[in-house]
């Protein structure tokens, strides 16, 4: 029988891909079945001039001012799988493998790089200008898992604002974006951009001419240049997931809501939704931007692996934000096996009160089904409720302020159901 295809998965629907006039992110983060993903928020803050600043392995200076970000992360790295920020930015990561080596030694994570830029960014631009630089300057790598067998790769990258999104692909310091202004895009494991460059590395096409890939006639073809000759399994199996999610995205261009995007990351049988084998979905993360800058953006989470039997909870910036320490996993300081050396030669228990809660339910479902679909209906329930409240917000029916503890309410209401 085939192997599933194995691959993260980032989606975006821009007007008029979209219903309404919003910009819908969304992204499903697939890594070890048994990792934990925490959702936490960082407030804006202002650092000393000459600070530095701790990143999963490699310190790198700080800047003046960072902005307050949300991030489902694993709970083991300093960095996140996706994310936001307060300025209306939404940033996901793919792994990939290219021509270019993936160096040993450890740099920044792909998933550094996704918080760096949206605390750094105000724009998707920004964004990737951020991501580039310190990529330029710092490279990427290091062990993406939490084990001590090694696990590195390269990285692309989907950003989104409320008025575009940038598909950044890199193969070690070297980069190509492509801008997405309208319609709907999707990434996975594999490059994507080919002819239709927006900007690049300034030495892109002479590395590439330089290590025999180009011969520097005709159109540049990002991905045919620098697609590795013997791929991974992994790339290859994500083509079948990433032309499935092209076509769920296709299925729905010009009516795509946040219920549209969060039906296409529980689909199964295209494999974006993943529920077996070594890897599956372990976090999931929807997103509307709306365009009228007078609105809020609105970013819902999971916190628990597979969305198909999770529920997503909103989530908005405000001014007065309840901690959430209920999907906020322990922290275990200077013995962290990540922190000591050689790393990763032990495991730590990183599962938060609502992963723990979920991990029940989910058994409840395998041993008393009736009881366990019926506690999943009432929640679902709940979830459409929060979609029609939020809905309700961004036609003006309801004030915003209302719905700031919104993510705290869900989490609590979903923990006590459990």
């Amino acid at each position: 029988m085939a192997q599933a295809p194995m691959s993260c998965d980032c989606f975006v629907s821009l007007p008029p891909g979209s219903r309404d006039d919003h910009v819908i992110f969304g992204k499903n983060s697939d890594r070890p079945r048994d990792e934990v993903q925490e959702v936490v928020y960082h407030p804006a803050a202002s650092h000393p001039p000459g600070s530095t600043l701790e990143c999963t392995y490699i310190q790198i200076p700080q800047v003046e001012r960072t902005y307050a970000v949300v991030l489902s992360k694993p709970a083991w790295l300093w960095g996140a799988e996706m994310g936001a920020n307060d300025q209306g930015v939404c940033i996901g990561n793919e792994a990939v493998w290219t021509r270019e080596p993936v160096v040993p030694g450890e740099a920044l994570l792909g998933m550094d790089l996704v918080r760096l830029g949206l605390e750094r960014g105000d724009s998707a631009w920004a964004a990737l200008t951020v991501i580039t630089g310190l990529l330029e300057q710092h490279g990427q790598g290091g062990q993406c898992k939490e084990e001590p067998e090694p696990f590195s790769y390269h990285n692309t990258f989907l950003l989104v604002d409320r008025s575009e999104a940038w598909v950044l692909e890199t193969a070690g310091r070297l980069w190509v974006a492509q801008k997405v202004s309208e319609g709907v895009k999707n990434i996975s494991n594999q490059l994507t951009i080919h002819t239709e460059i927006s900007a690049e590395h300034p030495e892109l096409r002479s590395v590439a001419k330089k290590q025999g890939w180009w011969d520097g006639q005709g159109e540049f073809n990002f991905s045919q240049v620098f697609s590795p000759e013997n791929p991974p399994a992994r790339m290859e199996l994500a083509k079948k997931r990433y032309k499935g999610g092209t076509e769920l995205l296709q299925q729905h261009d010009g009516s795509v809501t946040a219920e549209v995007m969060m039906t296409i990351l529980r689909d199964k049988p295209s494999g974006i939704c993943m529920d077996s084998g070594g890897f599956c979905t372990t976090g999931s993360m929807v997103s509307v931007l709306p365009r009228d800058t007078s609105l809020p953006c609105i970013h819902f989470f999971t916190a628990t692996p597979d969305p198909s039997r999770s529920i997503f909870k909103p989530f908005i910036f405000s001014d007065c934000l309840t901690p959430v320490l209920r999907v906020v996993s322990p922290q275990f300081g200077p013995s962290d096996p990540v922190r000591k050396q050689p790393r990763f030669q032990s495991r730590v228990d990183r599962r938060h009160d609502l992963y723990k809660a979920h991990q029940v339910a989910l058994n409840t479902m395998e041993t008393k089904p009736d009881e366990g679909l019926a506690v999943y209906d009432i929640l679902r329930d709940l979830e459409s409720q929060c979609l029609s409240e939020i809905s309700a917000m961004l036609s003006g029916e309801i004030p915003g302020d209302e719905l700031g503890d919104l993510f705290f309410d869900c989490v609590d209401t979903e923990i006590k159901f459990y």
